[in-house]
């Protein structure tokens, strides 16, 4: 009978002893609740003045992106969970459209000498320009962009009230004066009658730009100007709409185009803003489009979709369409 009671007592300590260990890992299981600290970090991501746009447009991927070049390491997954339990998420695109590119009477128009192929070694070489809408209470108004395509970097950029040419004309005025080294630079537009009028292939002349023109009624054919014109209506014109009137339009273009050029993280590049892509470029003492790159096509005798520039290594960042480093100057 002793026996036997000790037997019990030994098989209930055994399971005793195997309920809480069991118990304890199912505990470790359970998803931990995440402190004040992350709360904060994750919930106000580009919640300063300058960067406010950021966490009203972002999705996870590039919260995680910003959080990893804060310094915080956290999982992808992670952020997810935590934006869904804030009910935060990034913009979509999609809306109905108005037409803006009116195309012009005139059959003399510049060839498309870029084929679909925007990938430049450096920036000044390729100038993308296009034109959106954005309606407010007194009408429409238009804004007009011009793009470096090496770095994606807004160079010029207007708004009006009117689909006149000056409208683009005024946004490449902008660009040539940020930017006045235009030597073996290259233009590329679609056929609204603003960008093939007479006055604007003038002023491309002048400056010795070397225009092309797309294709009539094919959006591919400037994919990179309707990107950038996509991210402008999906993080600003219909984000923060509605819009009262033009002066507002303009005051809020020129937040989001500095948050752009200098803070918005772009995959293409690697996650850098544009700026930040450019600096190397710069710290190598290279002055954008006045020196040539060794074997670098040149628009006036062949098409931009050629081979790469000998000397140019492959970029290392995951999905960049941009050749990084530069080449090596010659001299």
């Amino acid at each position: 009978m002793e026996r036997e009671n000790r037997e019990l007592r030994r098989a209930n300590e055994i399971l005793r002893k195997a309920s809480a260990f069991f118990a304890q890992a199912e505990f470790d299981r359970r998803p931990r609740e995440w402190g004040p600290s992350w709360m904060r970090i994750v919930g106000n991501v580009g919640s300063s003045p300058s960067a406010r746009s950021c966490r009203e447009v972002y999705g996870p991927r590039k919260v995680w992106q910003e959080l990893k070049r804060k310094g915080h390491q956290v999982a992808r997954c992670t952020v997810e969970r935590r934006m869904r339990q804030l009910g935060r998420r990034g913009v979509t695109r999609g809306r109905r459209f108005k037409v803006t590119t009116l195309t012009g009477a005139s059959s003399s128009r510049p060839a498309d000498l870029v084929g679909r192929n925007f990938t430049v070694h450096q920036p000044n070489r390729l100038w993308i320009a296009a034109l959106t809408y954005v309606a407010t209470w007194r009408g429409f108004v238009y804004v007009a962009f011009v793009v470096d395509a090496f770095s994606r970097r807004i160079v010029g950029w207007r708004v009006s009230p009117t689909l006149r040419s000056d409208l683009a004309l005024d946004a490449l005025e902008q660009a040539l004066w940020a930017r006045p080294a235009t030597e073996g630079l290259g233009h590329h537009s679609d056929r609204g009658i603003q960008y093939v009028s007479i006055r604007y292939p003038q002023r491309l002349a002048q400056a010795g730009i070397e225009p092309s023109v797309r294709s009539v009624g094919d959006s591919y054919d400037n994919a990179l100007a309707e990107t950038i014109i996509g991210l402008y209506n999906t993080e600003l014109s219909h984000h923060r709409g509605p819009w009262r009137y033009l002066e507002q339009v303009d005051f809020a273009t020129l937040e989001w185009v500095d948050w752009f050029n200098h803070r918005r993280l772009l995959e293409p590049l690697g996650y850098l803003p544009p700026a930040e892509f450019e600096q190397p470029v710069y710290q190598h003492h290279i002055t954008p489009a006045s020196r040539p790159v060794p074997n670098e096509p040149s628009l006036r005798n062949t098409r931009y979709n050629s081979s790469p520039p000998c000397g140019v290594r492959a970029s290392t960042a995951p999905g960049c369409a941009t050749s990084w480093p530069p080449p090596p100057l010659p001299g």
